[in-house]
């Protein structure tokens, strides 16, 4: 190879070189990344705090009576769809892998004859199914009672639970749900509507006193 020939190819990988260098400072200018603003962040970490509180309230229990005045046995017939893969929900209609859940509501823990009870279960087979355990029992079967069969996880909503059991109980229970408790009346400066107790009248130069899922198998 000449000089002439050398010098083409030395200046040809040059300009590549300075080509591919040159793409290389574009694109780190182009996308540079901005810097993120501290002050902005504590602000939002400021708002997220000062909001913390209504997001506890919202997450506040809401008692069973309330839910089951609310529920609706049309979503709750929907909800049981979950676990008829498991259970049948007719009268004297047949186990699967967990027993038939006619007439489950106010009747024993092992209601149904002949089906193959877990110990855990058969233990408790005098006691009746309340709403309350029912719920319970729904919400986290291995967790509320520790050595059943049920290996379902559990339905998580408490108003879809409420709901199952209103329709659990259309199915030949018909028990009368718990009395909801009645909203709290404000007991200050007479708000909702609420009367203030009366008052004794104040001289004119007095001053003046400043006065809140399905059960499974088992």
């Amino acid at each position: 190879m000449d000089s002439f020939e050398f010098n083409k190819f030395a200046g040809a990988v040059l300009a590549s070189v300075l080509f591919i260098l040159g793409v290389s400072i574009l694109s780190d200018t182009l996308y540079e990344p901005k810097e993120a603003n501290p002050q902005a962040y504590a602000v939002a970490a400021l708002e997220e705090g000062e909001g913390g509180g209504q997001t506890t309230a919202a997450a506040e229990e809401v008692p069973l009576a309330t839910l089951l005045a609310n529920a609706d046995i049309g979503r709750g017939e929907k909800a049981s769809k979950k676990c008829t893969a498991c259970h049948t929900f007719e009268e004297g209609g047949p186990a699967r892998i967990g027993p038939n859940l006619y007439h489950v509501v106010g009747g024993p823990h092992a209601h149904m004859p002949g089906f193959a009870y877990s110990a855990a279960m058969q233990a408790k087979s005098g006691e009746t199914w309340s709403f309350e355990e029912l719920d319970h029992f729904i919400a986290d079967p291995r967790g509320y009672l520790p050595g059943t069969a049920m290996s379902f996880a559990g339905i998580k909503k408490p108003q879809e639970r409420a709901d199952l059991l209103v329709y659990l109980n259309s199915l030949g229970s018909d028990l009368p749900l718990p009395e909801a408790p009645a909203p709290e009346a404000a007991t200050e400066n007479g708000q909702n509507g609420a009367t203030p107790a009366e008052e004794a009248p104040v001289e004119e130069d007095a001053t003046p006193v400043e006065e809140t899922s399905t059960p499974e198998h088992n």
